[in-house]
Order: structure tokens, then C-alpha cells, then sequence
């Protein structure tokens, strides 16, 4: 089971996709086991379209919550 600092959420406003490597990703084809750091450089949010850089982790370094 991935641990929070490995899943990453979509940060636009009225989204909130969360990346769970344990699935990967069928609608872009990203199979499941793929980490983050792994994800290729074009990927986008299947929900709202928006690129890698709109994506933190859920706890850790980097998360939305984090000062």
C-alpha cells in the first residue's frame, strides 16, 4: 500500500485527483508500480488536463500543507 508521501494530488481548484502509484494511471497509460519520480515528463491529469508541475504530495516535503 503506497504511503501518503508517495501519492500525489492535482492541485487546480475543482479537481483534486490523486495519483496512487499502487494503480498507476489507465487512462494515460501509466502502469501500476510507477512512482512519481518515474512518471513521464508529459503527463497530465486525466481529470482536468493540467501538467506534472500542478501535482504535490499528500504528506512530506513538497505537500500543499507544509510551510
Amino acid at each position: 500500500m503506497a504511503k501518503p508521501e508517495e501519492m500525489y494530488q492535482c492541485q487546480t481548484p475543482n479537481c483534486g485527483y490523486i495519483y496512487n502509484p499502487d494503480k498507476g494511471c489507465k487512462k494515460r497509460k501509466v502502469a501500476a508500480g510507477t512512482c512519481w519520480a518515474d512518471m513521464p515528463e508529459d503527463y497530465t491529469c486525466p481529470i482536468c488536463g493540467v501538467g506534472k508541475k500542478m501535482f504535490r504530495p499528500l504528506a512530506g516535503p513538497g505537500c500543499a500543507t507544509a510551510s
